[in-house]
């Protein structure tokens, strides 16, 4: 896999299939999944820091956050997909992380799941692009409302998660339990986007 200092713009790079990070030793390893092609890219130094405190400061997981950044420009339709795809990638990320006993990282990535989810459908219904936490929240309303109760037993799994993350309280058996709740509503909205992709 070729390793190169990340020197441009987030902006600038085409959209992607998958997205993922990890932090060691205060850099940002990015994975960026496109045909054919896998590139990892070492962010550090100041830009790791920027990265970080941006992702923080909008309530984001740094995954949520790129993926935000790389899928600008997109139709909504489009930006459903990625962000939709971008969330199974996370849940794959999720189970690696639980496999090595990471329950923090793995708590931070079924967040990204959980809040990419969200924003796909909102994307996919509405065209609507959620750019907060609150905005978030206010809808699940209408996901729950649609998909029924077990949302938002999935939504909170993943906000359960985000407090973890932060926090660093749960044991692996929260995180276990969290992820299968999250999964289905990955599915869910991955499947109806997928398959309907014009509503």
């Amino acid at each position: 896999m070729p390793i190169g200092y990340f020197s441009v713009a987030l902006s600038m790079f085409t959209p992607c299939s998958g997205v993922a990070t990890v932090f060691s030793r205060g850099a940002y390893i990015l994975f960026l999944e496109m045909p054919r092609l896998t590139e990892a890219l070492l962010i550090r130094g100041r830009l790791a820091k920027r990265i970080r405190d941006e992702a923080e400061k909008l309530g984001v997981s740094v995954d949520e956050y790129l993926v935000d950044l790389l899928s600008q420009g997109l139709d909504p339709r489009d930006r459903a997909l990625e962000y939709v795809e971008a969330a199974e990638d996370l849940l794959e990320e999720a189970r690696k992380e639980l496999d090595k006993g990471n329950m923090r990282q793995a708590a931070e990535k079924l967040w990204g799941a959980t809040a990419l989810t969200v924003k796909a459908y909102a994307y996919r219904k509405s065209e609507k692009r959620l750019t907060s936490h609150s905005e978030l929240w206010a809808y699940t309303k209408d996901l729950i409302e649609e998909l029924g109760e077990w949302a938002n037993d999935s939504w909170n799994a993943g906000n359960a998660m985000h407090t973890c993350f932060y926090e660093g309280w749960c044991a692996r058996k929260h995180v276990e339990l969290a992820l299968k709740r999250i999964e289905k509503l990955v599915y869910e909205v991955a499947s109806r986007i997928k398959n309907n992709p014009h509503r």
